[in-house]
């Protein structure tokens, strides 16, 4: 009984766990070999991870992991200057507001056309849904800081450095972890369109590959490691934010 309740609080394991069982479930009523078992599926995905499969997995990785450095690179001095400045706020905002809402993979043939097929146009792609996020949550984290906050610090003679380091950057870090979380959902199903074109390594390449030769095991495969990505890096978000945001 203390057994399965550590594995009812254990919420990884436990969505785990239901995902597989629903996922039999599935198997078992449509009894077709477009839905595998996962135990067929599992066994199949640890066999790939010794080939090819791995590689398609660090590609993928590799490309949302720059992309995530570019936008953080490029959206948060941005949004910093956005929220401390009303005419900066005044001029990007409407910008923002207008390219921020536009579907991003439209943009694809463009970026390929710039920026070649390789990996420069995927990144690019990605940055382009990231960054807007990060812009966003950092001018309006600066905003919400209270002005008596400033007024306070400014009385204890701290020079601009360190009102950043001991006021904006607290106030904002949590804004930008929350924008991470929401955007990498979608920069995942962004980078799974981009790489069906032009590529031969990536994960969504693989799974499309797999598609194409009726290979519904090693696709699900794909599909698992697709979501054991997406997992890693949400998981590498939260330990992120627990090192440099230990007051969340």
């Amino acid at each position: 009984m203390k057994v399965f309740e550590k594995l009812l609080r254990s919420r990884s394991l436990f969505g785990s766990l239901s995902i597989l069982i629903l996922w039999y479930v599935l198997h078992l009523a449509i009894g077709s070999k477009i839905i595998p078992g996962p135990f067929e599926t599992i066994v199949t995905f640890f066999h790939l991870m010794t080939g090819s499969l791995l590689l398609h997995i660090l590609s993928s990785i590799l490309r949302i992991t720059v992309a995530i450095v570019l936008s953080m690179g490029i959206g948060i001095p941005l949004g910093l200057w956005m929220g401390l400045s009303k005419r900066a706020d005044s001029f990007i905002s409407p910008i923002a507001y207008i390219l921020y809402p536009i579907p991003k993979v439209a943009f694809l043939p463009l970026f390929m056309v710039l920026f070649g097929l390789g990996n420069s146009s995927k990144i690019i792609l990605i940055l382009s849904i990231i960054v807007f996020q990060i812009i966003l949550a950092v001018r309006d984290g600066v905003k919400e800081i209270p002005k008596e906050y400033f007024y306070s610090v400014a009385t204890l003679g701290l020079n601009r450095w360190q009102i950043y380091s001991s006021l904006v950057f607290p106030a904002v870090l949590p804004k930008i972890m929350s924008a991470l979380r929401v955007s990498i959902g979608v920069s995942i199903a962004t980078l799974f369109f981009s790489e069906n074109y032009a590529t031969t390594y990536g994960i969504g390449y693989f799974i499309m590959n797999c598609w194409v030769m009726v290979d519904y095991v090693e696709m699900f495969a794909g599909i698992l490691a697709m979501s054991l990505m997406g997992t890693f890096i949400f998981k590498a978000v939260d330990w992120a934010e627990g090192k440099i945001c230990p007051w969340v």
